[in-house]
């Protein structure tokens, strides 16, 4: 197994394992700073292919945050193995992901974030948005960089295949097709659709990202709002209660 690594913007690597077998990549964000911030830790099989990639850019000793959306293997699984060659590393996730995961989970305690609330690495300002069960989990936040304005999305935009590693064209129509895929298979279910997913997709295009840091696919550089906005209508087109659902056109 192997990682590949590029810079997708200023001081943020997109470090990427692609899962053969299941014909899908996990993508690992890096962002280097005097705080550096590793968001998502890979499952811990893929752990030493992620820290020889990661050494490519800083030591993996100087790690300061690892963060991740909600509680799933390729989110955090090598947490602890990151932990024990960054010691002073300490996680970072939701209030929900702290008491009810972390505390068990993690060799070291967790902070947990309040909604709206912010760290900064250096340069850069990282934002905590709560966003439950989107894409799924109890415990689902995603963290926005104020300064650049990138969005670190986790499974949001899930597209499947080798992808280009950051594409300005669109990125809705693939993760559309996923979408449908995995709705006619034995993985539906895999986004719920509750009564907040619309209000919690128009929240995350109101910060009128630049640039969407994607774990499963291209990630994307442009009108992140307009892009956010598209998908809200996918997810009702194709995830709403039937009486609600969009016909998209030519259907």
């Amino acid at each position: 197994m192997s990682a590949t690594v590029h810079e997708i913007a200023p001081d943020l690597y997109r470090i990427t394992v692609y899962a053969e077998p299941i014909n899908l990549e996990f993508s690992h964000f890096l962002i280097k700073d005097d705080e550096p911030l590793l968001f998502h830790t890979g499952m811990r099989g893929m752990f030493p292919a992620l820290c020889d990639a990661l050494a490519k850019v800083i030591d993996p000793a100087k790690l300061r945050w690892i963060s991740f959306s909600h509680f799933e293997s390729d989110e955090c699984g090598a947490l602890n193995d990151w932990l024990n060659v960054a010691p002073a590393a300490t996680p970072l996730c939701s209030m929900i992901g702290t008491l009810v995961n972390l505390s068990d989970f993690s060799i070291r305690p967790a902070k947990f974030l309040e909604p709206a609330e912010t760290i900064s690495t250096g340069k850069y300002r990282f934002r905590y948005v709560p966003t439950p069960h989107l894409p799924h989990g109890w415990d689902a936040g995603v963290l926005f960089e104020e300064t650049q304005r990138t969005l670190l999305c986790s499974d949001l935009f899930h597209q499947t295949g080798v992808s280009t590693p950051l594409i300005h064209s669109e990125v809705v129509s693939a993760a559309r097709q996923t979408l449908i895929e995995y709705e006619q298979s034995p993985l539906a279910g895999y986004v719920p659709y509750t009564h907040h997913t619309q209000r919690l997709l128009e929240g995350l295009a109101a910060l009128d990202p630049r640039t969407l840091a994607i774990m499963h696919g291209s990630s994307f550089a442009g009108d992140g709002a307009q892009a956010l906005r598209d998908l809200a209508t996918v997810f009702k087109e194709i995830l709403g209660p039937p009486a609600e659902r969009a016909q998209p056109a030519g259907d």
